[in-house]
């Protein structure tokens, strides 16, 4: 691997922009392992919300409340670190039902990041710039109301190579904002995700905190765990990308300079389906699914009386107190498992340009189960 060099008069000083989320917490927890290239980092981590309980504290050197979205909140709140910062890792979102809303708001907290940052001026360090993004720079704006009907997307396998889509979509316009915001000498990465294995309840789009939270209620109430999509999906190949496995891309990417100003794929290099999936899953939370049961089931509907079910089973297994509203996303979970198109990536650019990690999706799910139990978000 093809390293920056080190200088102990230059640390290497990390701000994770949406620390508390699913990349997030791997992003801290991998900076803070000795054996991770351009060690040892000093860690900030920012976010809208107070740290939780449920993170550590000890893998930030600080962490900062700060919306990124307020230009004079985010000023104030990282001008005393900003000449400090050499290396910005944005996973950091907001989704908004218009993907116009989501190209404004998402445009502008990263605008003011990377305003405050280079605030400092003449003493600025900043020297990378990693950006986190997702398949739908080929899909379009899928979950848009007005567009998501008329979009003719790309053929997968997705190729970085591929050209942007005519429609509105907030991570070509991040994009443009890091080639006209950042400065000439500062180099960047785009990450592009697939559905994201990971463990905070801070993640909108956390398919296994979604699925999570669904089976542990069918458990709870004795019902069947039914699958909420179509047989299409059931049978044919879907990726994910292990939130480790980002971590470790977009670390890899900031600290290899061949790796410089390049966009990539970052899934877990193989494929599965979601019967594979499901089964898998059924065996890790001990709840049963009929397979010949007709596909398609409304699990938004069946969980929007179960709020009071799931403040039951917080309180009777002293859970970290959440709202289930908070920290799932039925709607998503239904769209993913509905995919008229296979959904995968190729990681063909990935791996040409030195990066060979890989992780078992299949093998990820106990995995991930086990780390939200430990962090008591499910019992």
């Amino acid at each position: 691997m093809e390293k920056e060099p080190s200088s102990s008069s230059s640390p290497a000083v990390a701000l994770i922009v949406g620390a508390t989320g699913m990349v997030g917490l791997s992003l801290a927890e991998a900076l803070n392992n000795p054996s991770t290239p351009g060690s040892p980092w000093k860690v900030y981590g920012v976010a809208r919300r107070p740290l939780p309980n449920w993170f550590p504290a000890s893998l930030l050197h600080s962490f900062i409340s700060a919306d990124a979205l307020d230009r004079q909140d985010t000023l104030l709140k990282l001008s005393p670190i900003a000449h400090e910062v050499t290396h910005v890792f944005w996973v950091a979102l907001q989704i908004h039902e218009s993907e116009e809303v989501n190209v404004s708001v998402n445009s502008s907290m990263l605008s003011n990041v990377i305003d405050a940052i280079k605030s400092s001026g003449e003493r600025c360090s900043l020297k990378h710039f990693t950006l986190q993004t997702g398949t739908k720079h080929y899909m379009g704006p899928v979950y848009d109301p007005v567009h998501g009907s008329k979009i003719v997307m790309h053929e997968a396998p997705f190729e970085e190579c591929m050209p942007r889509l005519p429609y509105p979509n907030f991570y070509y316009a991040q994009e443009d904002v890091l080639a006209s915001a950042l400065p000439p000498e500062v180099t960047y990465s785009v990450h592009r995700s697939s559905i994201i294995a990971g463990a905070t309840p801070r993640s909108l789009f956390n398919t296994m905190v979604s699925l999570g939270v669904y089976a542990t209620i069918c458990r709870y109430r004795g019902l069947p765990f039914r699958y909420p999509g179509s047989r299409y999906t059931w049978e044919h190949f879907c990726d994910m990308s292990d939130s480790r496995l980002l971590a470790e891309q977009q670390i890899w990417a900031a600290t290899t300079e061949s790796a410089k100003n390049q966009a990539f794929n970052c899934t877990n290099g193989d494929f599965f389906t979601w019967k594979k999936f499901w089964k898998a899953f059924c065996q890790v939370f001990d709840v049963e699914f009929d397979e010949e049961e007709e596909c398609g089931f409304d699990v938004v509907g069946m969980m929007a009386g179960m709020e009071h079910v799931w403040d039951e089973i917080v309180e009777k297994h002293g859970l970290v107190r959440t709202k289930m509203a908070d920290i799932t996303c039925f709607d998503a979970v239904t769209v993913v498992t509905n995919f008229k198109f296979q959904h995968v990536c190729s990681m063909n650019k990935s791996r040409k340009f030195g990066f060979l990690g890989y992780c078992n999706t299949l093998e990820s799910i106990p995995y991930w189960v086990g780390r939200m139990r430990e962090m008591k978000i499910i019992p």
